[in-house]
């Protein structure tokens, strides 16, 4: 018997995706196409329906009674879908190793990590899946996964903290001559900030209050949702970075970055090492988690 009625598929992940991020804009990014590609498929989507599914007004949307059902639904087909496809493109020897993490962390730390850790183990077939956003990930893609968390894990994910957070105003060498500056003083000069809404990371607003400093007063600011490209901007003499240890001890241990600020923040939050729970881990996460955890210690 076929299965009907059925919108297209990519209606779908559109407006799942809008939904999830509350904005067309970014799902588009997420999706990697435009916003007005978006916008049509979920348009074309409620016209398959015959009903509105978004309120707009004044460039925000709002999911109507019909949308928030539906929205409901959709997420938890789509959900299951992608873990039956995972389970079947998914490694399943006991020597394969699918590691999940976000983009910065995959750049600043993982990702040059790996390398050694090929070298340990060459019988090891590794793979790193990049997803930022624990909401974006599939537990049937992965067997560890390494994100940072302010609270407790996610439903269904078991976690174990690697290391503590210790946050710190970073710069260029040549940006501040040298020079140590206190909270307050910081406020005169251009911050590059993480876009809110794409991490759970400390943001300088937070940063400042634990200071005592009023953030409102900040006057220069570059802002990007992607954090490896803000490291770059502070390498590169464009202003001053937060960074957290030990994503930005490569950086400061060849001298590329130097501290800009006399105090750091710590104990906000962590990094921990992520497990689907009533998994069963492969021989390789077991070997890979304990390999990990003595390069945290040293």
């Amino acid at each position: 018997m076929r299965i009907e009625p059925l919108p297209p598929l990519q209606n779908l992940i559109a407006f799942e995706a809008t939904v999830r991020h509350g904005s067309f804009t970014r799902a588009a990014s997420e999706l990697h196409l435009t916003q007005s590609a978006i916008s049509r498929q979920v348009a074309q989507l409620e016209e398959f329906l015959g009903r509105a599914l978004f309120r707009r007004e004044h460039k925000r949307i709002h999911l109507t009674v019909a949308g928030q059902i539906y929205a409901e639904q959709i997420h938890r087909v789509l959900t299951l879908c992608a873990e039956a496809t995972a389970q079947v493109i998914t490694h399943s020897g006991e020597q394969q190793l699918t590691l999940a993490c976000s983009s910065g962390v995959a750049a600043l730390w993982l990702g040059p990590l790996l390398g050694r850790y090929r070298d340990e183990f060459p019988g090891v077939d590794i793979r790193l899946r990049v997803v930022d956003g624990l909401d974006s990930l599939v537990r049937a893609e992965f067997d560890l996964a390494l994100y940072f968390l302010r609270e407790a894990s996610p439903p269904g994910l078991d976690s174990r903290l690697l290391f503590p957070e210790s946050v710190s105003a970073y710069c260029a060498p040549g940006y501040l001559h040298g020079a140590l500056l206190e909270p307050a003083q910081l406020l005169d000069h251009c911050l590059l900030m993480l876009e809110d809404g794409q991490r759970q990371w400390l943001s300088w607003n937070d940063w400042f209050g634990r200071q005592g400093v009023d953030a409102s007063l900040i006057r220069q600011r570059m802002t990007v949702n992607h954090y490896p490209v803000l490291v770059d901007l502070a390498l590169a003499g464009h202003g001053v970075v937060l960074g957290w240890q030990p994503m930005i001890d490569r950086h400061v241990q060849s001298g590329a970055l130097v501290p800009a600020c006399k105090v750091s923040v710590g104990a906000v939050g962590g990094y921990h090492l992520l497990t689907p729970s009533g998994q069963t881990p492969r021989r390789a996460a077991r070997a890979f988690e304990q390999w990990l955890t003595r390069q945290v210690e040293a």
